[in-house]
């Protein structure tokens, strides 16, 4: 599997009767759809909806939060990565990376990261306000934003779902995985800190948010314990109506 900087290719918890529907809004389908050439072209420029590649419990579920906070519609596939869609012909058309997510835009254009999905939702549609306006808030934002992807996603997650990546030797991957988890906590401290005094990363919910909570709902469901001011932005974003139809959708609870 490809080595890639701020993409997913793990998830917390097999999907497999999780699947839902939401008829006239989006489809998730069971299986990667297979596209041939007539299909592809559907891909270029002009395609009039937007189609989403996800997996239910990975960071694909932050992106999968901004597109429903702000009300698109599109189409949602599921890439089953234990059945290896992501490394599938058609898929690696799509994001050579073979990771997910991915977003193909209404325009045709493909996004094949987190980072780039995401800031590109929030420029696309400003009137969702998911990035500040004043832009020295914006910018931390965004630090935080690359903070969960890079470091606690890249740097420790990535040890504790796949620490074969880090250790030649079988016997060595409970270390690579201990030391994920620190690096995890380590983080977790950083932004319990940045989050003192604040209900969301900047002045209301943006795009940071939706990538802090895929990293705090990770740490939730393997047993790492968040810090109070983490714990309390968790909590309250769980409440929120969007992060609730996702989790629903994604078949969790």
């Amino acid at each position: 599997m490809p080595s890639v900087k701020h993409t997913c290719s793990h998830y917390i918890i097999d999907y497999a009767s999780n699947r839902r529907e939401s008829p006239g809004k989006k489809r998730l389908a069971p299986e990667l759809p297979v596209r041939g050439a007539t299909q592809h072209n559907s891909l270029q420029r002009g395609a009039d909806r937007m189609k989403f590649y996800m997996a239910p419990g990975s960071c694909s579920t932050g992106i999968h939060i901004l597109l429903e906070e702000i009300g698109l519609i599109f189409e949602a596939y599921i890439v089953n990565l234990p059945m290896g869609d992501h490394l599938k012909p058609e898929y690696l058309a799509l994001n050579p990376n073979g990771t997910i997510p991915t977003l193909v835009r209404d325009d045709g254009v493909v996004l094949t990261d987190f980072v780039s999905i995401a800031t590109w939702l929030a420029a696309a549609y400003p009137r969702r306000r998911l990035l500040p306006q004043d832009s020295t808030t914006a910018e931390e934002a965004l630090g935080t934003l690359n903070f969960c992807t890079q470091h606690v996603h890249g740097d420790g997650f990535r040890r504790v779902f796949t620490p074969e990546r880090y250790a030649a030797k079988p016997d060595a991957l409970e270390a690579v995985k201990a030391q994920g988890r620190e690096i995890v906590a380590n983080a977790f401290v950083v932004l319990d800190l940045q989050l003192a005094g604040k209900d969301y990363v900047a002045d209301s919910f943006s795009i940071a948010d939706a990538a802090l909570f895929y990293v705090e709902f990770w740490a939730d469901k393997i047993g790492i314990e968040l810090p109070p001011n983490c714990r309390a932005h968790y909590q309250l974003m769980r409440t929120r109506p969007a992060v609730r139809q996702v989790l629903a959708e994604e078949g969790y609870r």
